[in-house]
């Protein structure tokens, strides 16, 4: 029989009785969350098209994605069952695949999401490393630095104002545009805390 929304493929149940679907879940990694919480706003689509969905938020927050990452998550997420895929013939008569989230991934995203520990983020600060290291260097070259981050994190604040009035536009879309304001104002912060660290590294000369 072929796998359904709410039954996993039989080469992950047959002789591995004991492996329940939070033992599947456990294993999956958080990029695989990511990329299932994507399919779960109930459209059909390609791996191009998660892509773009990544790049619409999830860069801002969390993850900004290969597409060799988004299709070895999504084979991942077919071979646990919790997405499916089907050929379409496009307009141009070119064939794609499309992927939806099936009936077990919802409900095991929905534990995930109410269930998971909340762990503290993975903060690698390029900019605060090489201030750290500043006595390596000139007081002039950490300035440019520091002023070259505070104009990235100015510029991602744009792009994340950007998206959350775009995701405000769309049904269904209240909980990502929270989360994108919250990636603008945290954007923004960042950007003061660069004007703080270069007045910071003026009291020092």
């Amino acid at each position: 029989m072929p796998p359904t929304a709410d039954r996993p493929p039989a080469h992950l149940t047959d002789g591995d009785d004991d492996m329940g679907d939070d033992d599947m879940s456990a294993r999956l990694p958080a990029t695989a969350w990511a990329v299932l919480g994507i399919l779960s706003f109930g459209k059909e689509l390609t791996g191009y098209e998660v892509r773009q969905w990544a790049d619409h938020v999830l860069r801002f927050f969390y993850w900004s994605p290969a597409m060799s990452q988004i299709y070895s998550e999504l084979k991942r997420l077919e071979q646990v069952g919790y997405a499916a895929s089907r050929t379409v013939t496009g307009d141009d008569t070119r064939t794609k695949r499309v992927y939806t989230i099936t009936g077990a991934g919802r409900n095991a995203l929905s534990r995930w999401v109410g269930g998971a520990p909340v762990e503290p983020p993975v903060l690698k600060h390029g900019a605060a490393l090489r201030v750290w290291l500043g006595h390596l260097t000139t007081p002039e070259r950490l300035r440019q630095i520091v002023s070259q981050h505070r104009d990235n994190a100015q510029r991602l604040h744009d792009e994340a104002e950007c998206s959350r009035q775009s995701a405000a536009e769309m049904p269904g879309w209240v909980y990502p545009e929270l989360v994108a304001r919250w990636a603008a104002r945290y954007y923004a912060a960042e950007r003061d805390l660069a004007e703080r660290m270069l007045t910071d590294l003026d009291e020092l000369r």
